[in-house]
């Protein structure tokens, strides 16, 4: 396994450190300020009080020389790190080469989607045909597309919680309030369905003794008569649910839900944009489960510091399309194909087993918050696999009422302000979610966890009913 030692290396030392009286600066607030003037406030980061100047590694630097330890890597996309050496050799030896191929076949797609098919989960390994897309949207958006043409149905049923993108077919397929409301109309035949969210279970069940009612609910919509579900085409599925709160069903859910698709001749499209490339503890989410996906999803972390993602279905598929159907001009980038290859052997290195250590690590992490939530008021449920753990703020235990806006906009606020940087999440925006590059030091993890007790502990003395 790597050292601790050398994964220091890959980061600046010293974080956090904050320089200035507030954060962010005075040089960070001007270019907020001329970014709310210049820039959409659409994207996903337009209130968040920082501005990135530079990166290395878990650590970040903004431009008044305030030094972060960043525990959300970049919303999971910096898997290895920032500007990780092995990333940056291969980017400079690349570029001397050919960049830009259009959607015609170079010799780096071609080798990517060997690489790829060769990490699959085992129905899919070496066993599969990949789409690339620049981004989880694009790919969920081809995946959707893709399940309508290979059944000829039109329906998909999606899950309450889900993030699938905020493109006119993904929005759709996402939940949150603020990606649908107002945009309409999205596409057409998206059913919604309860996941398996045993803190707060919509059936009023508590797991075991549930039976896992909400993996028997998908079968009941899919194959009982008159449910409005009689056209579907796929189900679309995260294996781990990122923005709906950072949560981790049994994997019985997804057996179910698996078991209900073949009953009806639909397809199980996994979703691991978020949850894969390593960050649960293995490869892929999924492969904590017994489903073979016909589908697979994937992006962030694969692509790192380079745009990349893309969706990988079964080879038998392939006679079904039309060469030429679907072209995606700047797919498969040659630059942005030798990263993503890069990441996916630094990620797998049986040497450094970092997917081994994420594990190890995270369940070490996540012990020590349960420890600290049995004394505190306020952390109603901690949760996750790997270097994917949820905390779920409260503001009272007993009801599990969400701690609301202003208490957590404190505790983002605060963390900033101490040199962390958190990305919330839930239905609610009450869960803090850890979620950092897998080449994080534990040194650096158990100061960010550090820092997020003390935070939260400060914001529960002022808060806690």
């Amino acid at each position: 396994m790597i050292s601790e030692t050398e994964l220091a290396k890959l980061s600046w030392s010293g974080a956090p450190k904050i320089i200035t009286r507030t954060v962010p600066g005075p040089k960070g607030k001007k270019l907020l300020a001329d970014a709310w003037k210049t820039e959409s406030m659409t994207r996903g980061g337009g209130d968040y009080p920082l501005v990135f100047d530079k990166g290395l590694g878990v650590t970040v630097k903004d431009p008044d020389g305030n030094l972060y330890i960043d525990v959300s890597a970049g919303v999971g996309v910096n898997s290895v790190g920032r500007r990780h050496p092995k990333v940056v050799k291969v980017i400079k030896q690349q570029v001397d080469g050919l960049m830009h191929a259009s959607d015609i076949s170079n010799t780096k797609r071609t080798e990517l989607a060997r690489k790829v098919a060769s990490v699959m989960p085992p129905n899919l390994r070496n066993n599969c045909i990949s789409y690339f897309a620049q981004s989880g949207s694009g790919a969920v958006e081809t995946a959707i597309k893709f399940a309508r043409h290979i059944t000829g149905r039109s329906q998909i049923i999606a899950f309450h919680g889900a993030y699938h993108g905020v493109w006119c077919g993904t929005a759709a397929l996402t939940t949150g309030n603020r990606y649908r409301h107002g945009w309409g109309p999205l596409i057409p035949g998206v059913i919604h369905v309860p996941y398996a969210y045993c803190y707060r279970c919509c059936f009023g069940l508590e797991y075991p003794s549930c039976g896992v009612q909400c993996g028997k609910y998908v079968d009941y919509v899919l194959n009982t008569p008159y449910t409005g579900a009689d056209d579907v085409a796929a189900v679309i599925v995260e294996p781990q649910q990122g923005e709906g709160g950072y949560l981790v069903p049994p994997p019985a859910f997804f057996e179910l839900i698996k078991a209900a698709c073949e009953k009806n001749g639909c397809l199980y499209i996994d979703d691991e944009v978020q949850a894969g490339a390593g960050r649960s503890g293995k490869m892929w989410a999924i492969e904590y489960t017994k489903v073979k996906p016909d589908m697979l999803t994937w992006g962030k972390g694969m692509g790192g510091d380079m745009p990349m993602a893309g969706v990988s279905f079964r080879a038998d598929f392939a006679d079904k399309f039309v060469v030429g159907s679907q072209p995606n001009t700047f797919a498969a980038n040659a630059v942005a194909a030798m990263v993503c290859m890069t990441n996916i052997d630094i990620i797998t290195n049986k040497e450094d087993n970092l997917i081994g250590r994420a594990a190890k690590l995270g369940e070490e992490i996540k012990a020590r918050i349960q420890g600290a939530a049995k004394k505190s008021k306020i952390i109603g449920d901690v949760r996750g696999r790997g270097l994917w753990i949820g905390v779920e703020l409260v503001k009272n235990k007993k009801t599990k009422e969400p701690l609301g806006d202003k208490a957590m906009g404190e505790v983002v606020g605060g963390l900033v302000s101490n040199g962390i940087i958190m990305v919330p999440c839930g239905r609610s925006g009450n869960v803090l979610r850890l979620m950092p590059s897998l080449t994080v030091t534990s040194a650096y993890l158990n100061k960010a966890t550090d820092i997020l007790l003390k935070v939260v502990k400060q914001v529960e003395a002022k808060t806690a009913k």
